[in-house]
């Protein structure tokens, strides 16, 4: 088995890294895409709404006076975090669809999880 030669072994690390630089500017260029995305979530056929940015900051709530009842606030709450979690849920998949791709491309090993992509719990 012959050894390969340094200079192309020089020029393979140079793609690499050129791969690898390509790959984290994508990766930079989607994080950006996905943070000044909104997604909507919401409840009891839109009478509790929620908007929060594809990175899970909430940005707006929404309530229709007619889920307003002092007697019964459990309803009000169950459609708030039913909102919330439709919301959410789609912040995932807008990650998913912008971020999967690109970690697909380096072989399914090696690429960014959600946590590394954005800093930790969202």
């Amino acid at each position: 088995m012959a050894d390969q030669d340094p200079m192309q072994q020089a020029n393979d690390m140079n793609d690499l890294i050129a791969q690898a630089a390509q790959v984290q500017a994508e990766l930079q260029k989607a994080q950006e895409e996905i943070l000044a995305t909104n997604v909507e979530g919401q409840a009891g056929n839109g009478l509790v709404k929620v908007t929060m940015t594809g990175g899970a900051e909430l940005v707006d709530l929404q309530i229709d006076k007619s889920v307003v009842d002092p007697e019964d606030v459990d309803t009000l709450q169950d459609l708030v975090m039913g909102a919330f979690k439709e919301a959410h849920a789609a912040a995932g998949r807008l990650a998913q669809e912008k971020i999967g791709p690109l970690s697909q491309g380096m072989g399914g090993q090696g690429g960014p999880s959600f946590e590394d992509v954005f800093g930790g719990n969202q």
